[in-house]
Formats: C-alpha cells, structure tokens, sequence
C-alpha cells in the first residue's frame, strides 16, 4: 500500500533519514519505535510529503508519488495526525472536520457533512461538535486530530505519537477507537513511544536509530534484537 524505498532526507550535512527502506501492506498495522532523535517523525514527513526527499522514492498503491506535495497526498489517501494538535482554534469542532473533508477528502459539500458527522461519531465527539475548538482539553484535542485526519477518507493513516502526554486511561481510550478503525480496514503507521499502547494494536514493529531501521519484524522479535536493547538501554546491559 505505502513503500519506500531509499529514503534519505538531509538537513545540511546532517542525515537524519539514511536510505530506508519501508512498507506497509493493506490491512496492516505497522509501529514504529526509537529513542529521540532516530529518525521516525522525519520518515513519516517524508511518507505524507511534509519533507521532499533529499534521495530515495515513495510509492502509494503503486503509484509514485514522490514529487508529490502533502496536499495531494492527502487526496490522493494518505491522512496524518500531528504529536501536537493545532486546531483552528476559533472555530467549532465540526468545522475543523469540515475544512479537513472538503479540502483533504476531494468530496462534495453533502459529502463532506456526512463524512464529519461519522468522523466525529468515530472518535466520540460528537457530543463536542459546537464547542470551539479552544475550549477542549488534551484527550478531546487528540480525538479532534483523529478525526480531522479520518474525514480525509484516508487509504494509509499515519500516527505521529497521538498517545503522547495522555495518561494511560486516556491512552486507552484512544487504543479503542485506533481498534476500531482497524475493522473498517484502514492501513496504519503509528509512532509511539508508550509502547504497550502501540503493542495492543500493530501486526509488526519497525525499530529505528540514528537515521537507519535497526530490526523490524513481529514486536516480540524485534524488540529481542540485540541492536535495539543497545539503543535503548545501552551497551552495558547484560
């Protein structure tokens, strides 16, 4: 579904994505992990076309896009999160799902109403759809980044860290709806750094440090590696 091949983007002479190679496959889920600094949020901007690539290539269902902007990625199927949600925070909830379905989603005025409402009802939000955007705190926050991003009536979703400065309780809620849209056979990348959120929902686990993937595979396997126990807890630990 979404693949890259050769990703490399480069600040300066600073390589912060070295020659990745990555795929996701329709139907799957796929985490990626890594300390800081390891590269995940700059190969998903690379993924939605945030950064233009420095080398390497992009494809979505085949087709490449790798000269194509976040705009029209977003149109063609690629629908992302942010880690920090920037509501527009004047207008009302639906509004802000609205602007996403009729710009991102290449639908009709009555298309992008339905799509909002069952967006909102997703996410549990509905409840919220006429409150500004100003007032919700940062699960309701979070659920409106989810849902902006679903109105786009995505192929592949890409998550960057939605779980980030939740407590696990509202972790968890957010792991119900992710599972959820899992059913309806949406494609997924998530970044995350609590793991055991990320674990309850992905197929597989792409680890990565320094620029590079350091293990991938089944989480229980990757997270075994000898690379990425280094990574993590250093070369000290027995």
């Amino acid at each position: 579904m979404l693949t890259a091949t050769g990703a490399t983007k480069r600040f300066g002479n600073f390589i912060a994505v070295d020659r990745v190679d990555f795929a996701v496959s329709r139907n799957e889920a796929v985490g990626i992990v890594g300390p800081n600094g390891a590269g995940k949020t700059t190969l998903l901007n690379l993924l939605a076309g945030t950064y233009p690539l420095s080398a390497g290539s992009v494809s979505l269902d085949g087709l490449d896009v790798s000269r194509t902007d976040a705009a029209a990625r977003c149109r063609m199927g690629i629908g992302r999160s942010h880690q920090v949600p920037r509501p527009f925070v004047d207008m009302t909830v639906f509004e802000n799902v609205f602007v996403a379905a009729s710009s991102g989603g290449s639908c009709t005025r009555a298309e992008g109403y339905k799509a909002s409402i069952a967006s909102l009802d997703l996410c549990g939000m509905l409840s919220n759809a006429n409150r500004t955007a100003a007032t919700l705190g940062l699960l309701d926050r979070k659920r409106l980044e989810l849902a902006r991003a679903l109105a786009t009536n995505p192929k592949v979703l890409l998550l960057d860290e939605i779980g980030a400065g939740l407590t696990d309780a509202e972790a968890s809620e957010l792991v119900t709806i992710i599972l959820q849209l899992r059913a309806t056979g949406i494609t997924i990348v998530w970044i995350e750094h609590i793991l055991h959120v990320l674990l309850q929902v992905i197929d597989r686990l792409v680890c990565m440090d320094s620029g590079v993937v350091i293990a991938q595979g089944k989480p229980e396997e990757a997270l075994a590696h000898p690379a990425v126990i280094e990574a993590y807890l250093g070369s000290g630990v027995a």
